[in-house]
């Protein structure tokens, strides 16, 4: 092919001359008619996605995957269930360029309103109900994380590590802080609080998010 000239709005590619603002309706029209896919069968097996959901059109979720009612996965994100089951629970979030991932005998358990943050990396482990897995942090294949947990941004749970209830996790490697009997009330509000506004914000993306 030859090197195209532009003359103006005018394009000359290989003799055929495009008017730059036809050909920007032509891409548009053809992106409205052709999104990208979000969900992918994979070796037999197709993600099941749950009622209410939201998959973000540029993230990828494949293979053995379940999205409990409610859940979302956000724009970047990758949810590559191509060795053992992933599953994500109600009202669970999954935010942008997140990791879930599993190994053969290590899948990965997400409970119930949990907020995976933002380029997090989650793997062939088990977070419990009302988590917070902050920004940036890691959890590795066999860590068990229990109920009404916060993990601290860039915090790192290694390889079979238990976290139990009711505390929060800092640190490379991560050191758990039980969380005071007087503050769990105010802890749990919160955590319910962050799913809840991913679960609405879920909505108005399903409703509004158009292309341009």
């Amino acid at each position: 092919l030859r090197r195209p000239e532009c003359f103006g709005s005018v394009i000359i590619f290989s003799g055929f001359l495009f008017e730059m603002k036809a050909l920007s309706r032509v891409v548009r029209a053809c992106s409205l008619r052709c999104p990208r896919y979000s969900t992918y069968t994979y070796h037999g097996h197709t993600p099941e996605v749950g009622p209410n959901c939201y998959v973000a059109p540029n993230a990828s979720v494949i293979g053995q995957v379940k999205m409990a009612a409610n859940s979302s996965v956000w724009f970047g994100a990758v949810v590559r269930g191509d060795n053992s089951l992933i599953s994500i629970g109600e009202d669970t979030n999954v935010q942008d360029n997140a990791v879930l991932h599993s190994d053969p005998g290590f899948p990965l358990t997400i409970g119930k309103r949990v907020v995976v943050g933002h380029n997090c990396t989650v793997h062939g482990c088990t977070i419990g109900d009302d988590c917070l897995v902050g920004i940036g942090s890691v959890v590795l294949n066999g860590a068990k994380v229990g109920n009404n947990v916060i993990i601290a941004a860039m915090a790192f749970i290694p390889e079979g590590k238990v976290i139990p209830d009711n505390s929060m996790v800092k640190g490379i490697p991560g050191k758990v802080i039980p969380i005071p009997e007087a503050e769990l009330a105010k802890v749990r509000t919160m955590l319910k609080g962050g799913a809840d506004i991913y679960v609405k914000k879920a909505t108005l993306y399903r409703e509004s998010l158009k292309p341009v």
